[in-house]
């Protein structure tokens, strides 16, 4: 099966900066920022109603193959910082994600709160980046979702077909 080139909707978790996760400089750690990505990914795919548990206790892994991050400007220690993620691309065999880390004032907060599916990420952006992943077995043999999970597939599915296109 083809990978799919679409995009899903962004999906937004809010954290906020711990004093641990900052450097003597008294900016972000920059291996922070891949811990949150993973936040994202794992808060995505639990807003589509699935426990990233449930998929492990089934035997499936998701394990990164690549990563790209690109810094613009740091997150400080206090900053309520929101991690968008969206899938950007998919097949039976494979999950793409992007991930932004960004800088809402408290108005971009308020208005994603009140609408949860904004089109497009407001604030300021901190860092970008992506994750390749291939779904495998416990013993690391690429497996298909539509064979292995076929409802976790459609929910992949149905979460990029529900995206307006324009958008």
């Amino acid at each position: 099966m083809m990978e799919m080139e679409q995009y899903s909707r962004w999906f937004y978790t809010q954290l906020r900066v711990r004093y641990q996760e900052t450097d003597q400089m008294g900016v972000v750690y920059h291996a922070n920022y891949l811990n949150w990505f993973e936040i994202g990914r794992t808060e995505l795919i639990r807003e589509l109603g699935i426990q990233y548990i449930d998929i492990e206790k089934r035997g499936l892994l998701l394990p990164v193959t690549e990563l790209t991050t690109k810094f613009r400007m740091p997150a400080r220690y206090d900053d309520q910082i929101t991690v968008c993620t969206r899938i950007a691309a998919y097949s039976s065999r494979k999950l793409h994600f992007q991930s932004e880390v960004r800088l809402f004032s408290d108005e971009e907060r308020n208005a994603l709160d009140s609408s949860p599916s904004l089109a497009v990420p407001e604030g300021k952006l901190l860092v970008s980046g992506e994750t390749h992943h291939v779904w495998v077995n416990r013993d690391f043999r690429p497996v298909r979702m539509d064979k292995e999970a076929p409802e976790l597939f459609v929910c992949l599915e149905q979460a990029v077909e529900r995206m307006d296109p324009d958008a």
